[in-house]
C-alpha cells in the first residue's frame, strides 16, 4: 500500500535508467491497482512488465473492493502475485484460498507469483521445510507446467526488517522447492521460476542472486526507489 500518482516519476527513472544498460532479467513491477493502467501505459514498448499485487479467484460477481485477474489483464497486467504472507496474514487467506486466486490468474493467461514463507516462530521450531511442503502443495493448482507460474519465497521474519537468512538457508529452501515441485509431478519443474523475498537490496542482491535454484527476487520497499531497484536488478 504504497504509491500515489507522484511516484510514477519513480517508473520514468527506472525505465531511463534501463536505457543505459542491458541485461536478459524479466523486469516487472507490481503497483496498487489505482496506478496499474497508468503503470501499465508508460512501460508498453519498455523492457518494464506489469502485474497486480492481488486478485479475487472469482471472475465477476458481487464483491465489492475487489478485483479480478480478468480486470488485471484488462489494464495491461501479466501477473498476479497471490498469497502474500501480508494477505495471509491481515486477510486470513488460506493455501485453498491461495490456489483459487492463482487458478483464476491462470485462467485469465496471466501468470500467478505465488507466495510461501515461514514465520520467526516456526523458523525457531525447525519448521521451515515442513511449512514450505505444506504451503507449496496445497496452494499450487492443479495442472500448471512449470512455464505458467513463479513461486516466491519470502520467510515472513526477512519482510522489510533488514533480515535476511544465511545464503546456505536460502539455498537449502529453493532446493526443496525445486525437489518439491519435481515430486508433485509438475511437468518442466526446473522452468518453474523461484523468487527470493525479504529485505533484498543493493548490497546483498548479487549473492542472493547466484545462489542455485534462486531465479530472481520478489522485492519489497528497495523497489519503490528507482535506484535501489536498478542496483538489484544491476548488481554490482
Amino acid at each position: 500500500m504504497n504509491g500515489v500518482s507522484s511516484s510514477v516519476s519513480e517508473i520514468d527513472s527506472l525505465i531511463k535508467g534501463l536505457k543505459s544498460d542491458q541485461t536478459d532479467a524479466e523486469i516487472l513491477i507490481c503497483p496498487p491497482a489505482t496506478l496499474l493502467d497508468r503503470i501499465s501505459n508508460l512501460c508498453r514498448e519498455t523492457p518494464v512488465k506489469t502485474g497486480a499485487q492481488d486478485c479475487h479467484f472469482n471472475a465477476s460477481g458481487a464483491h465489492t473492493g475487489d478485483i479480478s485477474a480478468d480486470m488485471v489483464a484488462d489494464l495491461g497486467g501479466s501477473y498476479v502475485i497471490v498469497g502474500h504472507s501480508e494477505r495471509r496474514a491481515d486477510h486470513g487467506e488460506t493455501n485453498e484460498i491461495v490456489r483459487d486466486k492463482a487458478k483464476a490468474v491462470s485462467d485469465a493467461g496471466l501468470t500467478p507469483i505465488i507466495c510461501i514463507g515461514e514465520t520467526q516462530a516456526e523458523r525457531e521450531a525447525g519448521q521451515t521445510l515442513d511449512v514450505l511442503d505444506t504451503q507449496l502443495t496445497n496452494s499450487l493448482p492443479d495442472d500448471l507446467s512449470g512455464e505458467r507460474f513463479v513461486v516466491a519465497y519470502e520467510p515472513v521474519w526477512a519482510i522489510g526488517t533488514g533480515l535476511v537468512p544465511e545464503i546456505t538457508d536460502i539455498a537449502e529452501a529453493h532446493k526443496f522447492m525445486r525437489d518439491k515441485l519435481k515430486g508433485l509431478g509438475v511437468e518442466n519443474a526446473d522452468d518453474v521460476r523461484l523468487l527470493y523475498g525479504g529485505s533484498v537490496k543493493p548490497g546483498n542482491a548479487k549473492d542472493i542472486l547466484a545462489v542455485e535454484n534462486v531465479d530472481g527476487a520478489l522485492v519489497g520497499g528497495a523497489s519503490l526507489k528507482a535506484e535501489d531497484f536498478l542496483g538489484i536488478i544491476f548488481p554490482s
